[in-house]
């Protein structure tokens, strides 16, 4: 038969549900982000950390371990909210460091080939675009940073029993969803980079500096104007007076939670802003 003689018809084949076309681009972001060689050592080094805090954990609560030990050496060992807060400003680093180098491989190229009309054509809106590549992020970030911390908070209550679990249980919370905000800001950080920038060396370096370089300007402005507010335009410093008071541990010198959360919130509205300016299937340029 001729090919002017067949007459359109439907597809009548079976149809996907929407949520099974939305994990389409997290699915396959997810394995090419693995075939990249310097996010898998990222993901490797950054266990090290964790698993020593596995092992003070355990020498922490053997008692026949800690026999003659002092009584500030006691302390030291002990699990509390400072021991989460140590660990959740160190995970943060590994966070922001494979933020740099996975977030701009997300957006970058569809901006710089001219992809978005091709995604925006089928069934997926601009929203449902940006929570697919977000998703991408929260489930690369969380395997450094939430995952291991309640794994550790579980530990934890497993060796010292159901009485320092009650006892505790707000900081498994306060690690949970301490580090679902941190992932937020970062993960804002790295798509608002690679949207504004389009080019995935630069906006990798870029991921960096918004990081590195608001805490030196924050610093330098404390010590310019002799104040203490400027600290909560540090990202890492504002978070970790946040962290502090999810887990109930003694603040830093500085602005207090309140101040940061609201700073941080200012941060996130920006990025988001940026992201839907960025996001178009189609530029007019004059």
């Amino acid at each position: 038969m001729a090919v002017y003689k067949r007459g359109y018809t439907r597809y009548q084949g079976a149809l996907t549900g929407h949520w099974a076309r939305f994990f389409v681009l997290p699915r396959f972001a997810w394995r090419r982000l693995l075939e990249q060689r310097l996010v898998v050592i990222l993901l490797v080094a950054a266990t090290f950390w964790p698993l020593l805090c596995a092992g003070f954990i355990y020498v922490s609560n053997h008692a026949d371990l800690l026999l003659g030990f002092d009584q500030k050496m006691s302390a030291f060992l002990r699990i509390d909210s400072r021991f989460f807060v140590i660990f959740m400003n160190a995970q943060s680093v590994f966070a922001i460091l494979l933020s740099a180098f996975a977030g701009p491989s997300l957006i970058a190229p569809d901006l710089a080939n001219g992809a978005l009309s091709l995604y925006f054509s089928r069934p997926i809106s601009r929203v449902e675009y940006v929570l697919a590549r977000l998703l991408v992020l929260l489930g690369m970030l969380s395997l450094v940073t939430w995952v291991p911390g309640v794994l550790l908070f579980f530990m934890q209550s497993a060796m010292a029993g159901w009485s320092w679990f009650a006892s505790n249980w707000q900081l498994g919370v306060g690690v949970f969803f301490g580090f679902l905000l941190w992932i937020l800001l970062v993960s804002l950080v790295a798509m608002a980079s690679s949207a504004y920038v389009r080019w995935r060396i630069v906006a990798g370096a870029l991921v960096l500096g918004v990081f590195f370089v608001l805490a030196g300007a924050a610093e330098l402005t404390n010590a310019v104007l002799r104040v203490e507010w400027a600290s909560a335009f540090n990202p890492g410093r504002a978070m970790n007076q946040i962290w502090c008071a999810m887990l109930g541990a003694d603040p830093i010198p500085g602005p207090n939670a309140t101040f940061c959360f609201i700073v941080v919130s200012i941060m996130a509205a920006l990025l988001l802003f940026v992201l839907n300016r960025k996001l178009r299937p189609v530029e007019v340029v004059s």
